[in-house]
């Protein structure tokens, strides 16, 4: 939902078809189901399935891509830690992706 993928209205699988395809407890999806009703983000229609609300509001959006960014940066500390990198070099890789970044970005809007 909050990279865009998941567009309004767009119907999302069974609990039971997605712990299955996720290879996780049918508990952990029913928990994560139960979470998204309560902010809104979904909403299960008795008979005829789950489907992502039409509005997601702003704040809940903006709130669920910082989660995502912070997961993903702390997976990223974490592996590179283990990996003995140390952390200056860590940000230093940082610092490097995000210019190379930018610098592709500024070719393609050429």
């Amino acid at each position: 939902v909050a990279n865009g993928i998941l567009k309004p209205g767009d119907q999302l699988p069974t609990v039971r078809a997605l712990a299955l395809e996720l290879r996780v407890n049918f508990n952990t999806v029913a928990r994560a189901y139960r979470l998204l009703d309560e902010e809104r983000l979904i909403s299960t229609q008795q008979g005829r399935g789950t489907y992502i609300t039409e509005i997601p509001p702003p704040k809940v959006t903006e709130r669920l891509r910082r989660e995502a960014l912070e997961g993903l940066t702390r997976r990223f500390v974490g592996e590179a830690l283990r990996l003995g990198f140390p952390q200056t070099e860590i940000r230093q890789m940082v610092s490097e992706q995000l210019k190379s970044w930018k610098e592709s970005q500024e070719v393609n809007e050429k």
